[in-house]
This record gives structure tokens, C-alpha cells and sequence, in this order.
């Protein structure tokens, strides 16, 4: 069975556990009381307000780029390093928070995109309508 830290746990609580570790986790909740137990522990920890540098990193997702920044990502126009800290934010760390930001962000586009379209069909077919 695999271990889970309780940062993983914490994770799990504020669903920002991978899809992959979090099915994993599940199942073995399931099955393991000892693991269901620590669960319960870093809840009450997490309640009761007892805040660790790590907590207070996580919660405030200071590690997360700004949706502007995903955006100029999406665009290609960061700097080599930061774009790199962004993938590797996105896909090794795999920060659910910044993943669907991003998704969101490319929604956005593929909607601005069909709207312009849209609209030059509109402006080039004007003079064919009839009146």
C-alpha cells in the first residue's frame, strides 16, 4: 500500500491531491483505519488553526503564478525561467488550482476566437444581404 504524507492528506482535504493520488487515497481509506485516524488528526489540526509555515504557504497558494501571468504563459511572451517555473508548476507539482485557471483562460480564447469569426462573417457577407 502506498504512504501518504500528511501534506498529501491535507491536500486530499483541500482537493488539491492529484486525480491519481486521490483515487489511491480513497481506496486505501477504505481499507486502513489507522490512515482513516490520521485523516481525522490533521483535519482537527487544520481547524483548530494551528498554522505551520508549509499551511500558510499552501493555503494562500503563494507558489502560484497570478492568472495574468498564466495568460502571458499561454501566450508564449514570459521569459524562459518563469515559463519554465510555470510548467513545472503546472505539470510536476500539478497545482489543480493553476490547471484549471489555465483551462479556464483557454476556454476564454476559444470563445474570443469564435466571436471574432463570427463577427468578420457578419462584416464580409453584409453587402449580400438583402434589405
Amino acid at each position: 500500500m502506498p504512504e501518504f504524507t500528511d501534506a498529501e492528506l491535507v491536500a486530499f482535504l483541500d482537493e488539491a491531491l492529484s486525480d491519481e493520488r486521490s483515487t489511491a487515497l480513497e481506496g486505501q481509506l477504505r481499507e486502513d483505519a489507522e490512515l482513516r485516524q490520521r485523516l481525522i488528526t490533521v483535519r482537527g489540526r487544520e481547524n483548530a488553526g494551528l498554522h505551520t509555515l508549509g499551511a500558510i504557504w499552501r493555503r494562500g497558494r503563494l507558489s502560484c503564478p497570478s492568472r495574468e501571468e498564466l495568460g502571458q504563459f499561454l501566450l508564449e511572451t514570459l521569459a524562459d525561467d518563469q515559463a519554465d517555473y510555470i510548467r513545472f508548476h503546472l505539470e510536476t507539482a500539478e497545482c489543480r488550482y493553476c490547471q484549471a485557471n489555465l483551462a479556464d483562460l483557454v476556454a476564454a480564447s476559444d470563445a474570443d476566437r469564435h466571436v471574432v469569426r463570427r463577427r468578420k462573417y457578419f462584416q464580409t457577407s453584409a453587402g449580400y444581404l438583402k434589405k
